[in-house]
């Protein structure tokens, strides 16, 4: 891992110090497919389990061997229903906080073909069901670090791009708790989406049009070929029929502005190709 000391150098030099400790025999991550990772965090044994001590979903992270692999997991049982919850940003009816969204927004990644989202997957820990996620592999920081330490990304224009995806997904979803503590941003500076206990509202609207800015081709695409069999197959149970119903409202929404969109300015000012990730 990077020292302390080195978090606070420039975005080349820590890059460089990445490097430099590859080099001196650190090496990156083994790669696993997406497979590979689901049957892990579902078989693999619950080595460690300790309090996050940050949130306010009483999260966890654990760690996981299989006698083979020994990985790091982030574990959430939260699973609340009010009629309504207060907090700083006001009241919300038929208000929900469950570890399933974070299950239905991996899934969903997987059909749009993100991969911005890590694996996650259910099953019992402790007695409790659970989403258990892959803890994000090279992780750097989460975004309040980052602009904490004051550190810029070194590809500007990659990094709003993928910042874009993350406004868009918001919006499908109806995230009502994106923050940048559940943005994390890895060493080839890959931003990564965490934690959305709180999304997927029956809300029919979009939560703010205003973030809507450009976005991805592929993404683009991807959103016109949602359709009501593949999101109840792939989503349900960890999502209803309802919120199944609204997302593709929403989804429908999106699609509509970015075509007026690309009418009134013109696809170059709108659409853009992010670059597949591995």
């Amino acid at each position: 891992m990077l020292s302390n000391k080195l978090r606070y150098l420039s975005p080349v030099l820590l890059l460089a110090a990445a490097s430099w400790q590859f080099a001196l025999g650190e090496e990156p991550p083994a790669h696993h497919s997406r497979t590979e990772m689901e049957q892990f965090l579902l078989n693999a044994q619950v080595l460690q389990r300790k309090a996050l001590g940050q949130g306010v979903t009483n999260s966890e992270k654990a760690v996981l061997s299989d006698g083979k692999l020994q990985h790091e997991a982030h574990i959430q049982s939260i699973d609340v229903q009010n009629n309504s919850f207060t907090s700083a940003r006001g009241t919300e009816l038929n208000f929900k906080d469950s570890y399933k969204f974070n299950i239905a927004a991996y899934r969903l990644d997987k059909i749009l073909e993100l991969n911005m989202i890590p694996v996650s997957v259910v099953r019992k820990v402790g007695g409790k069901t659970s989403a258990v996620t892959w803890w994000v592999d090279d992780k750097m920081f989460d975004d309040v670090d980052r602009k904490k330490q004051g550190i810029d990304p070194p590809d500007q224009d990659g990094w709003n791009k993928q910042m874009y995806v993350v406004r868009v997904f918001d919006q499908l979803i109806y995230n009502t708790d994106r923050n940048l503590g559940n943005l994390v941003i890895d060493k080839q500076w890959r931003m990564w989406m965490i934690d959305h206990t709180r999304a997927f509202r029956l809300q029919t609207k979009l939560q703010n049009e205003k973030n809507l800015v450009m976005c991805d081709r592929k993404l683009l695409a991807s959103l016109r070929k949602l359709d009501q069999e593949t999101l109840d197959e792939q989503l349900v149970p960890f999502l209803t029929k309802g919120e199944v119903k609204a997302l593709l409202t929403r989804r429908d929404l999106i699609v509509k502005f970015f075509d007026n969109a690309v009418k009134e300015k013109g696809e170059g000012a709108v659409l853009y190709d992010l670059p597949p990730r591995p």
